[in-house]
């Protein structure tokens, strides 16, 4: 791709997220004339409702281009090492196994601050990755897409009867739990992105030194091998930035799903498949779909509002369908 082009796509998506930004700040159950949101921004000393409502939704905006990134670079990666179309955190169970570490928790160990939800849903999220790996690597050729899926969606639909079993008996966990679960970014806080932040920052420095030996993993493992590239190393490292991306953002957010599936896919449909554009243009994707989900959310269900994990939801079950029948669920 051309530099005068690839300046052209970074600014025009850089300037597509700024405009979803504003419009999170304007748009809600309560919407705000934009010279309000601007003056709110500007002045500190505004002390109107509408500076006050403003100010409210800024780390709740803040929180939703942090999680929306995560999840969008933690696809791409989950998609570039497995070289499987319709990886995601949520379809190789990794959201499903971070929430079951957060249940037992709740339930056995008394957490109730996000703290203490970061460090259960990064070890549920570790484990369960590490277990989808070896089961889709068992037997006659190995790990290939396909298998990664099943055992993928198997080991989700196990860990879910799991989270039913540990939760139903308990209804105090059941009331902690029933909101988490179906992923919202209405309770961000200051101290939720502090939280997460050095999470964020080193899976993406992570995310961003490996691409070009992910891009020579693209070519195959034998080509890869030849160039000096040890793809076990690589898959492990990549696979750690992953987890760790979407095991802190489901930590906060609860289980966020299908970002990281549609963005990554899709950048790759327009952009091509080149891991240093696919990266970076995941994160602003991901960031842009996760506030406009967030602010339909808002604005549908006002004067309350739908949760933006069933917004996306919503958004990406039909696009997991036409993936599926396009790609026929082969490698990348």
């Amino acid at each position: 791709m051309k530099l005068a082009k690839t300046i052209e796509i970074y600014l025009g998506s850089i300037i597509f997220l700024s405009l979803c930004v504003f419009a999170s700040l304007a748009w809600g159950s309560k919407s705000i004339e934009f010279n309000q949101v601007i003056n709110a921004l500007l002045n500190s000393n505004d002390t109107s409702f509408a500076a006050l409502v403003v100010r409210e939704r800024i780390p709740r905006t803040i929180f939703s281009i942090m999680a929306g990134a995560s999840l969008g670079i933690s696809g791409a990666l989950m998609q570039s090492i497995t070289r499987n179309p319709i990886a995601d955190p949520s379809i190789l169970g990794v959201n499903t196994g971070a929430s079951l570490f957060v249940v037992i928790g709740i339930a056995f160990f008394n957490i109730n601050s996000a703290n203490q939800y970061i460090w259960f849903a990064l070890a549920g999220a570790g484990i369960t990755a590490i277990f989808v790996y070896i089961i889709a690597s068992i037997g006659n050729g190995g790990m290939t897409p396909i298998k990664l899926a099943l055992a993928g969606a198997a080991t989700s639909a196990v860990l879910s009867s799991l989270v039913s079993a540990v939760m139903l008996p308990r209804s105090e966990v059941m009331d902690l739990y029933r909101f988490w679960q179906v992923g919202s970014v209405s309770g961000a806080t200051w101290e939720n992105i502090t939280l997460i932040l050095p999470f964020v920052i080193i899976g993406l420095i992570i995310s961003i030194a490996s691409t070009p030996a992910l891009n020579v993993l693209a070519l195959g493992e034998e080509v890869a091998t030849g160039l000096g590239i040890n793809t076990g190393i690589i898959r492990l490292i990549c696979a750690i930035a992953g987890v760790m991306l979407s095991g802190a953002t489901t930590a906060i957010a609860g289980p966020i799903g299908f970002i990281g599936l549609m963005i990554p896919h899709s950048i790759r449909l327009i952009f091509g498949s080149n891991l240093k554009g696919v990266v970076p243009l995941s994160a602003i994707g991901g960031a842009a779909l996760l506030i406009i989900s967030d602010i339909l959310g808002r604005v549908i269900g006002s004067p309350g509002e739908i949760q933006v994990g069933i917004i996306t939801a919503f958004l990406g079950a039909p696009i997991l369908i036409i993936i599926a029948r396009k790609a026929k669920v082969k490698a990348i």
